[in-house]
């Protein structure tokens, strides 16, 4: 029987490192289009109806930027700990936690607030996130636990935890039962864009959170390939011998990459609870944590990228809202496209960084090639 190996290339391609991403965007788009032929449903109607109707309008892109804004916040944090191979997949508690610590402030100030609130609540909701990796870090640090497991349990934990309190203290006596706080003041509320005057956003829920991950964006390229922390992440995650050699502490890398990823993500949290939610209630599970990871590997742990993908897949939850309505589909259809894309990735990273071998049993030699036929006698 004939096996296939994978050897690792030498040199890989560094132009094929940048096509990668978007051979796999071409490859999802085709196989996405094909699923939709085998729904019945024209291609091209469906290409449509996902990717350009979601935002024709004001209204669609100040949706697609409300929906890339926590993405790639959560994916700007997330890459610095992956260039240092520290992955952290608890993004998503991370998030929940910063929003359980803007929520509390916001809820206990309902009444008193002030100009100082919103900022204070930002605050809070970063060191939310940063305790809430902490524990991860604290585990890999000082017991080696595996930071992937950890960090992805402790997720649900912090699920549990919301429905906790949004069933139990911090339900809003008023609301009949349902699992949901009190609804912030204006205080506690990220000012909508139209509230300024711009008159673009007129009637669009798009508000200034997302100045927070305008201004991270410089801030993670700058950190990322500029400062000396950066680079000795990005050593640690490319020869971590040579950076134990350096005298790189690993365990000191490990905290920072994880605290700093934890704030991102309970940054983003805020961003949720005080700017489309408005309060926090048991239905908040929007999966930011975990596309990201998504995002962040498309964006090639670039910062820019990191911006482009982030894009992308805020268009594919819109595209898949779109299409539910549309062409009553169901609303997953988005969370295929996001599989087939993280799927296409891998495949295309793995053949740029290996050559694929063929590899015979012992004894069985390749098959003999034919002799050529004799050329034909010609008479005279």
């Amino acid at each position: 029987m004939i096996r296939f190996r994978l050897v690792p290339r030498v040199a890989p391609s560094q132009k094929m490192l940048v096509y990668a991403p978007l051979l796999a965007v071409v490859l999802t788009l085709v196989v996405g289009l094909t699923i939709f032929a085998a729904l019945g449903q024209n291609p091209l109607h469906a290409f449509r109806a996902f990717f350009l109707d979601p935002v024709s309008n004001a209204n669609g892109i100040s949706e697609l930027l409300m929906k890339a804004s926590p993405l790639c916040l959560i994916a700007l944090g997330l890459a610095i700990g992956y260039r240092a191979n520290i992955w952290n997949i608890g993004a998503e508690g991370q998030m929940y936690l910063g929003g359980i610590f803007a929520s509390g402030l916001a809820i206990h100030y309902n009444d008193a607030g002030g100009p100082w609130l919103l900022p204070t609540m930002m605050l809070a909701g970063a060191v939310g996130g940063a305790l809430w990796a902490s524990i991860t870090a604290l585990c890999r640090a000082q017991f080696h636990a595996n930071e992937i497991l950890v960090s992805l349990m402790l997720t649900y934990v912090a699920d549990l935890l919301v429905k906790f309190l949004v069933y139990g203290p911090w339900q809003d006596p008023m609301a009949n039962n349902f699992p949901i706080s009190i609804s912030f003041g204006d205080d506690a509320l990220f000012a909508p864009l139209a509230s300024y005057g711009w008159a673009l956003w007129e009637g669009t829920r798009i508000n200034t959170s997302v100045f927070i991950t305008l201004i991270a964006i410089p801030l993670a390229w700058f950190f990322m390939d500029r400062s000396f922390a950066g680079f000795q992440l990005s050593v640690a995650g490319v020869a971590p011998g040579a950076a134990r050699y350096a005298g790189y502490r690993e365990k000191r890398m490990v905290w920072l990459a994880l605290i700093i990823s934890g704030v991102a993500a309970g940054l983003a949290g805020v961003t949720e609870v005080a700017g489309p939610l408005g309060q926090l209630n048991d239905r908040w599970t929007p999966g930011y944590g975990f596309t990201a990871i998504i995002v962040a590997t498309l964006g090639r742990l670039h910062a820019v990228g990191i911006v482009i993908a982030s894009l992308l897949m805020a268009l594919l939850y819109l595209g898949g809202e779109a299409v539910q309505v549309t062409m009553q589909l169901p609303k997953a259809v988005s969370q295929v496209f996001q599989g087939l894309l993280l799927l296409f990735l891998l495949g295309c990273d793995v053949l740029v960084n290996y050559r694929v071998i063929m590899i015979r049993p012992l004894g069985v030699a390749p098959a003999p090639t034919p002799p050529a036929p004799a050329p034909a006698a010609v008479s005279t």
